[in-house]
């Protein structure tokens, strides 16, 4: 007899749904809180012990398969050229569709609830000063160790990738370095596997925490954002992601059933953290070399969030409607040019897109406490977002994989999970 077995995307969904219930039942119980939150955390908690160690061992163990300084910093030139153009057109989509259906306008703000942002406020008064320059400066890390231990994603991807050039350089010698590391990025995939068991069982207490809180009702008086925002993220996968794809001579949507896992994952959880170990893996049996996927994954973490950048830009105009400020050209051009900057410099911090959008509203002369507003619904929006940018990293990887010639499709990954 055949034994029934129920897939890890049904697993999630079955968490997920059972979250919404549990959480709308228990509306505003802070007990309720207290008990659900131990499920999030503990999957949450589980997922960054791995991310660190793999992202490590996998970097290493692909540059030094390349071991050619020159092509490696090829590489990363033409990552960071991608993934600006990519994040810019998200800008300028998330423009115009605040232009197109202008989200914030005739909203009574009396209506509305206001959440807390001192949280951010701080973060956001220590970045003011916080330039490109200082962002790439901090890619080098004066503590290795202190990198490792805070997860600092880009200084840990330069560290791996100069001393997988290293282990390269060294030629024979470095052999019991690499057959180490790539012992520990094969030990850490099967952890990997172990720990995702947990991911239902996480995304149903981050969810109930989530609606437990906020209430579905939360979402009613800012529904239009909701709408504007979710469709304009709907738009940039089905055209703008859709024609890079068609571009690589790769269907889109055939990738998005690759990942369905990781997608419905990332979604509950909001997290990109959450899934970056099984990107890599599936962006690497589909087809991408280690050297590409281990580096264009971690560093789209800081620099190609398409889904948050276009929030972004949306958000802003939200925010000068709601006020009745009318932003002329010139004002959304200045808009476009302060979040490429910010959007950039302080993405690794806690709570990022928050801390951009209080950053950019400050350099472009908008009310800060607008912001206060839409804070109460922010986790049913970073949801989407959140999926945006996994998408946008899965399809980077393919991308810089073409553009180096390196890339060869395996129709059989493709078209199995695609079934």
């Amino acid at each position: 007899m055949k034994r029934f077995k129920i897939g890890l995307a049904y697993q999630i969904l079955i968490g997920l749904v059972l979250g919404v219930i549990v959480g709308a039942i228990f509306y505003g119980s802070e007990t309720a809180v207290n008990v659900l939150q131990p499920f999030g955390d503990l999957f949450l908690r589980a997922i960054k012990m791995i991310v660190v160690p793999i992202v490590v061992a996998s970097i290493i163990v692909g540059v030094a398969g390349v071991g050619d300084i020159k092509q490696v910093g090829k590489l990363g030139f033409k990552t960071i050229l991608y993934f600006e153009i990519v994040t810019t057109i998200a800008l300028v989509v998330g423009l115009a569709f605040g232009n197109i259906f202008q989200p914030g306008a005739g909203i009574d703000r009396s209506a509305l609830e206001t959440t807390s942002i001192s949280q951010y406020e701080e973060t956001a008064e220590s970045q003011e000063d916080h330039t490109v320059v200082d962002t790439f400066l901090e890619i080098i890390p004066t503590n290795v160790f202190q990198a490792l231990a805070e997860g600092d994603m880009l200084a840990i991807v330069f560290f791996s990738v100069i001393f997988g050039v290293g282990v390269a350089a060294i030629g024979q010698r470095g052999q019991p370095v690499l057959s180490f590391f790539q012992g520990v990025s094969e030990t850490m995939f099967w952890v990997t596997n172990l720990v995702m068991k947990l991911a239902p069982v996480g995304v149903f207490g981050l969810i109930g925490v989530t609606v437990a809180q906020f209430g579905l009702g939360s979402l009613i008086p800012l529904g239009k954002l909701a709408l504007v925002t979710y469709g304009s993220m709907l738009f940039f996968i089905t055209v703008v992601f859709s024609i890079i794809a068609k571009i690589c001579g790769i269907n889109f949507f055939k990738v998005i059933r690759l990942l369905k896992d990781e997608l419905l994952l990332a979604f509950s959880t909001a997290s990109s953290e959450t899934v970056l170990p099984r990107i890599m893996e599936k962006m690497e049996r589909l087809g991408s070399p280690k050297a590409i996927t281990s580096f264009v994954v971690p560093t789209g973490y800081t620099f190609n969030l398409d889904g948050s950048t276009l929030y972004q830009a949306l958000a802003t105009l939200f925010i000068a409607q709601m006020y009745g400020i009318d932003m002329s050209i010139a004002d959304q051009l200045l808009v476009l040019g302060v979040l490429i900057v910010t959007s950039k410099g302080i993405a690794a911090v806690p709570g990022a897109s928050f801390v951009v959008l209080l950053a950019t509203l400050s350099a472009v002369g908008l009310p800060a406490e607008g912001l206060a507003f839409i804070a109460g619904i922010d986790r049913i929006l970073d949801m989407g977002r959140t999926a945006v940018n996994v998408m946008g990293n899965s399809l980077a990887v393919i991308v810089i994989s073409k553009w180096e010639g390196k890339f060869k499709l395996n129709k059989e990954v493709l078209e199995k999970k695609a079934g």
